[in-house]
């Protein structure tokens, strides 16, 4: 057995040691500390400098967040488990340029784009977000939905694979205000917010 390979093999023996888990607080690359921010610890993030993360965010388990291309997840949202938020992608400069594709530093057919997720928005499990795309606030894609590049407005509800906008969170949301009617006013303040 080689060196490497007992080694893979410790890891693995040891990562059942370790469950996964919120933590709660949360730095972003500008240093601002975010505490009421929860994160799974094993979600993956790549490039944390490139994140714009707000606060009151949760990021659940098993997740892959690709900030390379640049990437804002509004205040609020909520990013369930088994998501795949990307910014790049290099599937087809790769099959362009076969096993030259290392030796090569520029590559024709690569992907970067940044993605914003507005404010207040849910995230379904087994979700994909291609990169370059901008979610409207209060949006919601429902699990296994894959979500192609482009603008989706406010209060989008996304489903399918390519997703679609099915409907709108307001008519959702509005039995529990009605029921509820001394939410209302938390709910405008950021529903009604034109920033």
């Amino acid at each position: 057995m080689s060196p490497t390979h007992f080694l893979d093999k410790i890891k693995f023996r040891l990562s059942a040691w370790v469950r996964p888990r919120m933590v709660v607080g949360f730095t972003r690359g500008d240093g601002i500390r975010l505490m009421r921010t929860r994160m799974s610890n094993t979600t993956r993030i790549e490039a944390p400098a490139r994140l714009q993360v707000e606060e009151n965010v949760f990021i659940g388990h098993f997740n892959f967040v690709d900030a390379s291309g640049g990437l804002t997840i509004g205040e609020g949202c909520q990013i369930t488990n088994y998501v795949s938020i990307l910014t790049h992608s290099s599937h087809i400069a790769i099959r362009l340029y076969g096993a030259e594709y290392l030796d090569h530093r520029e590559h024709a057919g690569y992907l970067k784009k940044p993605s914003v997720i507005g404010p207040y928005s849910f995230v379904g499990p087994h979700t994909v977000l291609m990169p370059g795309i901008s979610l409207g606030k209060g949006s919601l894609v429902r699990a296994y939905s894959f979500v192609a590049a482009g603008e989706y407005p406010d209060f989008a509800i996304l489903a399918g694979n390519p997703a679609e906008v099915i409907g709108d969170t307001r008519e959702m949301d509005a039995p529990w205000l009605a029921e509820h009617p001394e939410l209302n006013r938390f709910y405008k303040a950021w529903a009604d917010d034109r920033r």
